[in-house]
This record gives C-alpha cells, structure tokens and sequence, in this order.
C-alpha cells in the first residue's frame, strides 16, 4: 500500500511505475486527491497525460485490466470532489469481480475503462461531496469520498478513496485543543464511516487512505515546543486581531523559537519532525484515537507526510506553512486489519513507509504499506506471494 499527495506528475508516475516494476503487486490502487489541482480548470489535461503515462509503461503492460475514476466535472460545484481512484489487476490475477452499486452484485471485471463523466451514475462505484452544513463556513471546497468493492476469489473488500478539511489557520488552530478543525474532521470521517457501513449493502472489510489531513494538537505540540519562551502576541493595527505570535527564549538574546501566523510556522528546528522519523511527537496525533473502536492503522515509523518544499532542490524539506503532520494514512477496519496482518512470526514482512523521501513530489510524501503475500483467508492461499499496493496522490502540475 502506498498513501501520498503529488504536486507533480513526471517523478510520481515514474515513482509508481518504479514500485509496480519491482514488486509486482497483484493488485495495485491509486487514490488520487485534488485532481488537476487548485488551477483544475487549466490542469485537467495533465491528468489525463498522467493517466496515459501509466498505462503506457512497460512496467505496466502485465497490467490486463483497470478501472480509472476521475471525477473532473468542476463546473458541478455541489458534486464536484477532484477525486480519483485508479485501480490496475495483474494478468496473474484470474478471479476477479467488483461490485455493481445499482445491481447490488459482483460483475467480473474485464479490460480497461476510464469513467470521468457524471460519476455519481456510474454503477461500478458510490461518489458523495460532504453535506454543505460540513463544510467550514458552509463554502464549497473539494472535500467528499468514493467507495468501490472489490472481490478476489470469494474474500470482498471495499476502499475508500477520502479528502477531509484542512486547517485554514494556524492562529485558529493554536486557540484551543483539541482545535476547531479537528471537530470538523470528525464529523465528516464519521459521516464516511456511517455511510459505509449502514443498512444498503452488506457490511464487509473496508480499507479507507488518502488525504485525511490530520494535524498535531496545535496548542500542545506548540507548548511542547516552546516550553521555555515566552510569548509575544503582535496585533493588526486595523482590526485589532492577532495577527502573529512570537515565542523567544527566555535567555539567549532573546533568541526567536517559533514564528506563528494564519499560513506561517516557523520553527527553530526541523530536525525535530526528522530525528527518529519524528515518533517522538506521535503523542500529539490524536485526532484517530476517537475512531479507535472503528479504525486501525499499522506502526507509523515514517517522518511527517506534510508539509514538504515544493522546491526541487529540497526534497527533505518542510515548508515553513504548517506544523508537520501526518496527514496521509492508510486506515482500515478490525476485519480488513485480519486481512493483511501475518502470523506473528511474519508481520515485520509488512511495510508502512514512504517511497522517494529524497525527491521532491509536492507538498505530501508517499506512503506504502507494501503486503508482501495476502493472508486473506485459507481459500486464497493462492494468492499468498502475491501483493497489494494502495497509493494516493495528488496530481496538479505539467509532465
């Protein structure tokens, strides 16, 4: 499995294509977010050259079949997500269906086809866009899910393609914990899971990865950070709002620590969101522990996914714009977790990382958890070798 959010498409697409060579997944899943990016009107021609790169590589010619959903339809705004979900089947892989929403059946699954038109009538998959009342301010963004439903041999499964809300202000981040923005994430993850799992359809594993945009505790990590300074709180001269908040070091020359501001975080230190991949601040990752009864996730040992310099000279880097986070997971439910997970003995075989951590690709790092071998159930046993690769990625700019 692999999670990432792209701001480029050339080092992406030759990073998937890389991977696919090498490991050969059976089964390999793309989700993508921000389709075409912020300038999607301009962009949408990039994806399509994105998606043509892809299916032309050599390392994807043992791909027989696939399933491309684009949803570009940005003149919709009240349906419009610029999610995509991109799914190709090895030609070793024999016995494979995906579930029709409007038959409520599994049709075998043959070629490939690329739907990019009015996906909310398309069969084959479940589209929604939050409800207007979850949106910040009620102001349409580009925030939804799309669900399809796989099945190999007679093991079923569903995954989830999702876009959750941002934080729009640090100020506003920092002004209470757990944030304002982390309520609003909650609901619409809940509003996800509930319409996965209500009445319409059999409930089955369910893996859900892409860009959840879960932050740090602001206030807390920021408290951490800075618990020997002091703060000084800079107001604009027109409205009286803060405007910045600066923390210095109680000695040193006063020497300045942390610069705060709606779109600016500038820290000291990086290397303190690099130094052991960063686990020293898991303790400020809370916003999954709500869903801990609903939702798993695999050791996280990787750095902080967000936000990485766009700068390509700097791939290592982090964009002095957010607290470092780690946005783009891989989540799944208990039954899907029974899915993946080997006998003890096996599990460190697993791998949840990221690929290119020395290539610049955007503003979000790849994750993959790699499944070498599926422990599906005993029926599958000849698939057991094989793998599964989940990827998501944001793609927006030229080749």
């Amino acid at each position: 499995m692999i999670i990432k959010e792209i701001h480029s498409l050339s080092e992406p697409a030759l990073l998937l294509i890389r991977v696919t060579g090498s490991q050969k997944p059976h089964f390999l899943a793309v989700h993508c977010q921000e389709v075409g990016g912020k300038n999607y009107e301009a962009s949408m021609s990039h994806v399509d050259s994105f998606v043509k790169e892809l299916l032309s590589s050599d390392a994807m010619k043992e791909y027989s079949r696939a399933r491309v959903y684009l949803d570009e339809n940005y003149k919709s705004q009240e349906h419009f997500t610029a999610l995509g979900s991109f799914y190709f089947i090895h030609e070793s892989l024999k016995n494979i269906q995906q579930f029709d929403f409007k038959a409520k059946k599994f049709r075998k699954v043959v070629g490939k086809e690329t739907c990019s038109e009015t996906l909310e009538s398309t069969p084959s998959l479940e589209k929604e866009k939050f409800p207007q009342d979850y949106f910040p301010e009620s102001k349409w963004s580009r925030k939804g899910f799309i669900r399809t439903r796989w099945a190999l041999a007679d093991c079923a499964f569903d995954l989830v393609n999702i876009h959750l809300f941002h934080d729009a202000s640090n100020l506003v981040a920092w002004e209470k914990s757990p944030s304002v923005y982390s309520g609003t994430r909650q609901k619409a993850l809940g509003y996800v899971l509930d319409r996965i799992t209500d009445q319409r359809y059999e409930k089955l594993p369910y893996f859900v990865f892409g860009d959840f945009n879960f932050r740090l505790d602001s206030k807390q990590v920021i408290e951490s950070l800075c618990s020997t300074a002091t703060m000084q709180t800079v107001r604009a001269a027109d409205t009286n709002e803060v405007d910045k908040l600066i923390f210095r070091e109680s000695d040193n020359d006063r020497k300045v620590v942390l610069q705060l501001e709606k779109k600016l975080f500038n820290y000291v230190n990086q290397d303190v969101f690099r130094e052991n991949n960063g686990t020293s601040l898991l303790e400020f990752d809370k916003e999954l522990s709500v869903f801990k009864d609903r939702l798993h996730e695999l050791e996280i040992s990787f750095p902080p996914s967000y936000p990485y310099s766009e700068d390509c000279s700097q791939g290592k880097e982090y964009m002095n714009t957010r607290c470092p986070a780690w946005c783009d997971r891989i989540l799944m439910s208990a039954s899907a977790r029974d899915l993946v997970l080997k006998p003890e003995n096996e599990e460190k075989s697993i791998v949840y990382d990221n690929i290119g951590p020395n290539v610049c690709m955007g503003d979000h790092k790849v994750k993959k958890p790699i499944v070498p071998g599926i422990k599906m159930n005993k029926k599958l046993k000849k698939t057991r070798g094989g793998l599964i690769i989940f990827c998501t990625t944001v793609c927006d700019k030229p080749i």
